[in-house]
């Protein structure tokens, strides 16, 4: 099963995922984050705090697809949180061969790695369109990158105030 939940800031996105992770024996939480700063720390720690000392953790900033191959089998489910961190982390870089590569890469492991995945990203595309030109391209490409993984998984889920909205599958 494949899962794509989507959310704003807070909206409860990553506390879903974590739920549904729950179910399953084997949990592989796959963070994109890098703490850069204090508050970014913070906001790891906290994550880190709430989820069960048993699940297995990767720190993937960049090379995603390569940890999906790599770590997947049947038994594991792999949460990854949060594609917007992984693309923005792409996107700084300004290697334009590494994003695309990387991006074409993702899509590919998401059809065929074996077992549980749920994908975690942010719904950037709601509000306002950004003044930079980076700021703008960002918002295109999640937006494109939501839309050609939520054609690959079987469930897609988007929350608001904690409360998840199917869009597609069943919970």
């Amino acid at each position: 099963m494949r899962t794509l939940i989507l959310g704003g800031a807070r909206s409860g996105k990553s506390a879903l995922a974590e739920r549904l992770a729950a179910a399953h024996d084997a949990v592989l939480y796959v963070a994109t984050a890098a703490a850069g700063d204090d508050e970014m720390s913070a906001r790891i720690t906290h994550h880190r705090e709430r989820r069960p000392a048993h699940w297995q953790l990767r720190e993937t900033p960049l090379q995603l697809a390569g940890t999906l191959r790599h770590e997947a089998h049947a038994a594991r489910c792999i949460l990854v949180d949060c594609l917007t961190l992984w693309l923005s982390n792409l996107l700084c870089r300004k290697d334009e061969t590494l994003f695309a590569a990387e991006r074409a890469a993702l899509l590919a492991a998401v059809e065929d790695v074996p077992g549980e995945l749920i994908l975690v990203s942010n719904e950037v595309g709601q509000g306002v369109v950004p003044l930079g030109a980076l700021t703008r391209r960002f918002v295109d490409e999640a937006g494109r990158l939501h839309q050609d993984l939520a054609a690959r998984c079987e469930r897609v889920v988007f929350t608001i105030a904690g409360l998840p909205q199917l869009l597609k599958g069943s919970l």
